[in-house]
């Protein structure tokens, strides 16, 4: 009953910039099985209503359909595809921002005993379980809110609350329970992330990277591969070709430049690898997103 209640209210309440008047909640509607796309996964929890999405997040790919939830815990470059879609038959999806601090203050609330000890070792960024009805349940309460606005304010923390809490307590709890630790194995990683995309145009020594994040250069690597499925090398190229598509949409006629811009001396290997991630030239995505062509803007979380 959930799941039918919950196809119905994101059917309702889809809109084209894909948000809605409760803040950090998303509705999600595809009507066609799309080509890849790369985008930032963002820190959140997604939830198929209707259809599928497979990512890849480096050489590790994720697949979740109806009843099934995915937890992006840090930001990541992901490339993703929207499957089992089509006219008529759409998929659906709900999207929700996890909040470190909200999680945080939870943790800080609930008694020492209540909560399983999160592992020292990190956890892939991406997880994917089946959803439990309990976490349904919250969700479609949550989203029933958009018809309701005098509720909205008294009863929106509450069930965000809620569907926290049910991610905490489920399979993928420690994975969240991170999200608000500020000792975590995750915050290290987060810390590190956070500075090679404010200066991914510069070089910079992992080692460099492994002191600012507070760990050994040995345990920089494991857990930062551990998380983003990817080097710090690997992580920052990702981050550079998705800083260079936001350029070029402002700057078509400029690849050269943007390339330099990004990081890239050598327009050669600028042009093979952006076509490797976007599967198109820069030349060519430029023109396609000049003509208002960009998959992104309607992807499932």
């Amino acid at each position: 009953m959930s799941l039918d209640e919950l196809r119905d209210l994101l059917e309702r309440h889809v809109r084209p910039d894909l948000t809605t008047v409760i803040d950090g909640v998303r509705v999600c509607k595809v009507d066609d099985s799309a080509s890849p796309v790369s985008s930032m996964s963002g820190t959140v929890l997604a939830v198929i209503a209707r259809g599928g999405k497979r990512l890849a997040l480096g050489d590790r790919v994720f697949e979740y359909g109806v009843g099934q939830y995915l937890v992006a815990s840090i930001d990541l470059p992901v490339t993703g595809h929207v499957i089992d879609a089509a006219p008529g038959h759409p998929a659906l999806g709900f999207g929700m921002t996890l909040e470190p601090a909200a999680i945080a203050e939870l943790l800080l609330q609930v008694g020492p005993g209540d909560l399983p000890r999160s592992p020292a070792t990190a956890r892939p960024g991406i997880t994917v379980s089946d959803a439990p009805d309990e976490l349904l349940d919250a969700i479609v309460r949550l989203l029933r809110l958009l018809d309701r606005p005098r509720d909205r304010k008294a009863l929106v923390p509450l069930y965000k609350r809620e569907i926290l809490w049910r991610l905490m307590t489920g399979e993928q709890g420690d994975v969240v329970r991170q999200l608000g630790l500020a000792d975590s194995s995750l915050s290290h990683i987060t810390r590190a992330v956070r500075w090679i995309r404010e200066n991914y145009t510069r070089p910079f020594r992992v080692e460099e990277v492994a002191q600012l994040s507070g760990l050994s250069v040995s345990a920089f690597h494991r857990n930062f591969q551990a998380v983003t499925a990817m080097s710090p090398i690997q992580f920052q190229k990702h981050i550079r070709l998705q800083a260079a598509r936001l350029l070029l949409a402002n700057n078509p006629n400029d690849i050269t430049g943007v390339g330099n811009r990004v990081g890239y001396d050598n327009p050669s290997q600028f042009s093979r690898e952006y076509r490797r991630l976007f599967g198109a030239p820069p030349s060519l995505d430029a023109v396609r997103m000049r003509d208002g062509v960009d998959p992104a803007a309607t992807a499932l979380p």
